[in-house]
């Protein structure tokens, strides 16, 4: 995230050394290395939760493509079963219309 180099830590250690004190200077680092950990912590929970908010989000998109393809499906079927009717109806009419003819 940051890019420190050896320089800029060495640096910032001296200040810190020189404002604070030697004898205060471990107290400061142990809180400071305790913020820095739960930063990291809150950090990864905020990652972690935006990974499971955009899996969330791609399942939600692969139910709906289903969905859409469910109804597809479906109305395909209807249509189908619309035509066979359709055909047998025919049939039924071409069969008496034949019977017709002959009589």
């Amino acid at each position: 995230m940051f890019d420190f180099g050896m320089w800029e830590i060495a640096i910032i250690f001296v200040i810190t050394l020189i404002v604070v004190g030697p004898e205060k200077m471990p107290a400061l680092a142990r809180k400071a290395g305790l913020y820095v950990g739960k930063f990291r912590k809150f950090v990864s929970k905020i990652k972690n939760d935006i990974n499971s908010e955009i899996e969330a989000e791609e399942l939600k998109e692969q139910l709906s493509i289903k969905n859409e393809e469910l109804l597809v499906s479906e109305t395909l079927d209807e249509a189908k079963s619309g035509i066979d009717e359709i055909k047998h109806e025919a049939s039924k009419i071409s069969n008496l219309s034949s019977n017709a003819n002959k009589s």
